[in-house]
């Protein structure tokens, strides 16, 4: 049978890789969005659902998460990839720019978690993949916020991971490093340079290198793999 999965901001970027990593495994998918629309109806036409949904809003992710499981069935897989960033030096950031981030990159945890957790306790079986960041695990200047955001996903997935072992439910964190996306690519030539002189295999990462890792972490053959945390950053931060 066919698992379920949700990805959290699934129509773009690192999230549509994973989408299709998952769909190419069999899972069925439903990826959430915030507000591209021309990049959801294109993942439509691919055969995937989407649906516009605030993370960072509790009751809106029980009731994307309740629209899903009308439409597809339970929801056996959770890869939570949304995120944003506000950068600024602290003493010169807002509380709103504090707080965006907080509830985007680490409430949207609790808030999606929360909505499918007790289903996947009842049936014995989940699979939770949370992404974080290499800014998460060694801090960044001018990303107090998204660092302190990405370093909680962390936390947040151990401690899930220890809550669910007994259940049949894995939680897994990857920490992606810079990765070859249309934000990425859209960088000053001479910052890219200077972004990839910095990391030890020579080159920023692929988005499809990040999905097929989380592909595997959303298989029922990764069992045995729990609370971990995966740095993909091609050696530029080491562990």
């Amino acid at each position: 049978m066919n698992k379920v999965a949700i990805v959290t901001g699934g129509t773009r970027g690192i999230g549509l890789a994973i989408s299709h990593a998952l769909m190419k495994a069999g899972t069925k998918v439903a990826a959430l969005y915030h507000g591209n629309e021309e990049a959801a109806e294109a993942f439509r036409k691919e055969g995937g659902m989407a649906l516009k949904a605030d993370v960072g809003n509790f009751s809106a992710c029980e009731a994307a998460v309740a629209e899903v499981e009308k439409a597809l069935g339970p929801v056996d897989v959770l890869v939570n990839n949304a995120g944003i960033t506000r950068d600024g030096f602290l003493h010169k950031m807002s509380e709103e720019n504090w707080k965006a981030v907080i509830e985007a990159n680490l409430n949207s945890l609790f808030n999606m978690s929360k909505a499918v957790v007790t289903g996947m306790r009842d049936r014995k079986y989940g699979r939770i993949v949370n992404i974080s960041s290499i800014n998460g695990q060694k801090g960044q200047l001018g990303q107090t916020n998204y660092s302190a955001a990405k370093a909680g996903v962390i936390g947040f997935t151990k401690a899930l991971a220890a809550e669910g072992a007994a259940k049949g439910i894995t939680v897994n964190v990857v920490c992606p490093g810079y990765i070859a996306t249309d934000m990425t690519k859209a960088m000053p030539e001479k910052v890219l340079e200077s972004i990839v002189a910095g990391i030890p295999v020579g080159r920023m990462g692929e988005p499809e290198e990040i999905a097929d890792l989380v592909a595997f972490l959303a298989s029922p053959g990764a069992g045995f793999i729990t609370g971990a945390t995966f740095a993909a950053n091609g050696g530029q931060y080491m562990t």
